[in-house]
């Protein structure tokens, strides 16, 4: 085995480091140019990268923008992509979240209110009537999360839609487990105050 002059194999920034992240073989692929691996990455991590998008921007065609960039900053890191010192799947979340805070913070977003609503799982029993009354919640859904403070939003979205650890989405917002429990405490009650009155749409 190879010698590290870095702080040493146990050390999580040590490129020797025992990893155990599932994505580390395909990144390797993907590193070398084998197309089949850019094909596996997209099928792997295109639905969560898309759904944790369009949550946040509350635009299909703007999360779909994002994604195409996260997966364009992917296939030009795997070449350099260092084993054992990130999780693939978080710097790809890492990714996401500046794409779209980027476009959040655009003046041309300020007023915009989201169009789509992220489509749910279709119950085949269900009658026309309650598809109709489950899309019109989807929706009210979708606006009184876009109404939310940038930060409330994403904790939210991290912890509820991508289903994260709380440790795991603090550490991706740069914040402690409490900052986040009190963000994701003040979310909770914005929503249910706003579906409760009836809220937007």
């Amino acid at each position: 085995m190879p010698r590290c002059r870095c702080a040493g194999p146990s050390s999580p920034w040590c490129p020797l480091a025992e990893s155990d992240d599932p994505d580390d073989e395909l990144l390797s692929r993907l590193g070398r140019g084998e197309p089949q691996a850019a094909r596996e990455l997209v099928a792997r991590k295109l639905p969560r990268v898309l759904a944790l998008a369009q949550r946040l921007l509350g635009q299909r065609a703007e999360a779909e923008e994002v994604a195409q960039e996260s997966f364009l900053r992917a296939w030009k890191q795997a070449p350099q992509w260092r084993r054992g010192e990130a999780r693939f799947d978080t710097w790809l979340h890492r990714v996401v979240l500046n794409l779209c805070n980027d476009r959040l913070r655009a003046p041309r977003r300020r007023h915009e209110q989201p169009t789509d609503a992220l489509p749910d799982a279709v119950d085949p029993a269900a009658t026309p009537e309650q598809h109709y009354a489950d899309r019109r919640m989807s929706q009210r859904v979708a606006a009184a999360l876009a109404a939310l403070p940038p930060r409330q939003r994403e904790a939210l979205v991290l912890f509820h839609y991508q289903e994260l650890p709380q440790a795991d989405a603090a550490a991706l917002m740069g914040i402690s487990v409490d900052a986040l429990e009190s963000l994701l405490a003040r979310a909770r009650r914005s929503l249910r105050a706003t579906l409760a009155d009836g809220g937007p749409p």
